[in-house]
């Protein structure tokens, strides 16, 4: 992972979470977070849309910050790679895919749960992992808890998180940012409910300028 896009997204706080069932939605989609200032969206492999919906946000906003999510397989690593995206994210920590990944350019943030499982991550070279499922693992206080005897890694906690209580999570010093799927959910892009999304993002926004405060 580049330096340079761990200190956007450490700048955003906040990525959003995207489950696309129409690739075509990627467009208004990405529209609407470059104008709105939050230039990142993690796209899940979750539907067979994900791959060309990645394409496509790339191809129109290519100063967009895009990752391929849900990816549990070398396969799905190369094809989101190939697609635009600029790293990927997996649930948990697959030794097969992390290692295939290192080894082919791929930057890669695994998800962990445990202290052993981050450090495989340190063993492998990484320094930035995905906490999930962040809520149902612990919450705020089991992340400290794990992040504490480990200085030098950094986390990305995803899951059950939202605006009620993502600023607990980037309290938190060695959190970069948050995955949020509350932001653009499945129905609301199904909807083209451009509104509550935009209203969201706006939400976010105020949200973090007050936690800067």
């Amino acid at each position: 992972m580049t330096q340079s896009i761990v200190d956007t997204l450490s700048s955003l706080k906040v990525i959003p979470v995207i489950q696309i069932n129409r690739a075509e939605d990627a467009i208004w989609l990405g529209e609407i977070l470059t104008q709105n200032q939050l230039p990142v969206a993690e796209i899940t492999f979750r539907t067979p849309a994900a791959v060309k919906a990645i394409k496509l946000m790339h191809e129109h906003f290519p100063e967009l910050i895009l990752c391929a999510g849900t990816v549990l397989t070398a396969q799905q690593a190369d094809m989101a790679k190939e697609a635009g995206a600029s790293f990927v994210i997996s649930p948990g920590y697959n030794p097969s895919t992390v290692d295939y990944c290192l080894n082919n350019g791929i930057d890669i943030v695994p998800g962990i749960n445990s202290p052993s499982q981050i450090e495989v991550a340190l063993e492998r070279g990484l320094t930035l992992v995905k906490f999930f499922p962040a809520e149902a693992s612990g919450g705020v206080k089991m992340l400290k808890a794990l992040a504490a005897p480990y200085a030098q890694m950094q986390f990305m906690p995803t899951g059950g998180i939202s605006l009620n209580n993502v600023s607990d999570y980037l309290a938190i010093p060695q959190v970069v940012a948050c995955g949020g799927s509350w932001i653009a959910t499945a129905d609301t892009i199904d909807k083209q409910d451009k509104e509550t999304i935009v209203n969201h993002i706006q939400n976010i926004h105020s949200l973090l300028k007050t936690h800067k405060g």
